[in-house]
């Protein structure tokens, strides 16, 4: 790493040290920092055991239990300057032990975490606003393969040739190097993915894609292969009609389907017995996204000819900003006929967007 001197247009190298040099120790510390920020990671992850060794038969315990926002296991596993030659049959041990892991079985895990951190939070809905649910009968969690994460400052090549090897046979492994350095006597931390590639990731992904079609179709409940079948039309519609918002966003069994810009995620969802379109902020716990476009209230729904819901969620992470309709008088989900419901959502979109996004945008310039 370098930091650069504009002054003297010059660049100066930033001295990497090892860990051990500032007496940082693994779990106290470097399991701790992303345990608190695992958007470190890449990705929204929610933390829902640290240590966990609730495994029969066995004392074994693993680093760090996350879930991804497809309700997907993740088994995090933290080395510090040295990954050590036996990381990838651990963490294979661990992903197996938590394969059998049912949907109540993480429930209980997370809420003795929440109670271990000295939360009075409940997991059920911590979970479903993570994942985005409105309904309990939506919340399946563990129904796919089991993700693994390994972070380490130094790979052993028998950790990443095994990982390669991995990879190819569609296990879902990822390796991040946490690069310390020191400047200043500040310790400072680089955390970048490795394998694999970033920018390779989303094609292997994309290529494996129609292959899994079959299977992921055959290994999901009614409700969710409604919403497999729901989307993928939804998606060809919105897509015929001139709208590019999704072209990069993979269907998947959700209740919804939506797109970021920024901290804001704009969202067609169906909700329980209605449909809505909304502007989603996943993390505004100081609701400073919110407040910010609330002072421009009058301006948005003057430009519309809908309510907006306005859902501050005081006492939850997240925000948002909607226009829903009730689906009391449409055909029901299970019938294919979802031409009203697709109509709605397009022409909602289309106005929502062009009124609010502009508006977004020159808030954003202000903060």
């Amino acid at each position: 790493m370098y930091i650069v001197d504009r002054q003297k247009n010059r660049i100066k190298k930033i001295n990497e040290v090892m860990f051990g040099d500032f007496g940082i120790k693994e779990r106290e510390h470097l399991q701790e920092w992303i345990a608190n920020e695992p958007d470190c990671l890449g990705e929204d992850l929610l933390i829902i055991q640290k240590e966990f060794d609730g495994f029969d038969d066995t004392r074994e315990r693993l680093d760090l239990l996350a879930l991804d926002k497809d309700g997907n296991l993740v088994i995090i596993e933290n080395k510090l300057d040295d990954s050590g030659k036996d990381v990838v049959w651990q963490a294979l041990k661990y992903t197996s032990y938590c394969s059998t892991l049912t949907t109540d079985q993480i429930l209980d895990i997370f809420q003795d975490y929440l109670i271990s951190e000295s939360r009075n939070d409940d997991a059920e809905n911590l979970i479903m606003e993570f994942l985005g649910i409105d309904d309990r009968e939506d919340l399946y969690l563990n129904r796919n393969d089991q993700r693994m994460i390994f972070i380490a400052n130094n790979y052993r090549k028998e950790v990443t040739s095994t990982v390669t090897w991995l990879l190819k046979h569609d296990l879902q492994i990822q390796c991040f190097r946490v690069s310390p350095s020191e400047m200043n006597g500040d310790l400072i931390l680089n955390i970048e993915q490795i394998i694999p590639q970033p920018e390779t990731e989303e094609l292997m992904i994309r290529i494996k894609e129609k292959e899994k079609e079959g299977q992921r179709n055959r290994n999901i409940t009614e409700a969710q292969r409604r919403n497999v079948n729901f989307w993928t039309e939804f998606k060809k519609q919105f897509e015929d009609s001139g709208h590019n918002h999704l072209s990069k966003v993979s269907v998947r069994k959700r209740h919804y389907i939506g797109f970021g810009k920024g901290p804001a995620q704009f969202n067609f969802v169906i909700g329980r017995g209605s449909y809505r379109v909304e502007m989603y902020f996943h993390h505004d716990e100081d609701k400073k996204h919110f407040d910010s476009l609330l002072k421009h209230k009058d301006e948005i729904q003057d430009s519309l000819d809908q309510s907006v819901i306005w859902e501050k969620l005081d006492g939850k992470k997240a925000s948002r900003i909607k226009i829903e309709h009730s689906a009391e008088h449409w055909d029901d989900l299970y019938s294919g006929n979802w031409s009203e419901q697709f109509n709605w959502y397009i022409a909602t979109f289309d106005k929502f967007y062009e009124t609010i996004f502009p508006i977004w945008e020159k808030v954003r310039l202000n903060y």
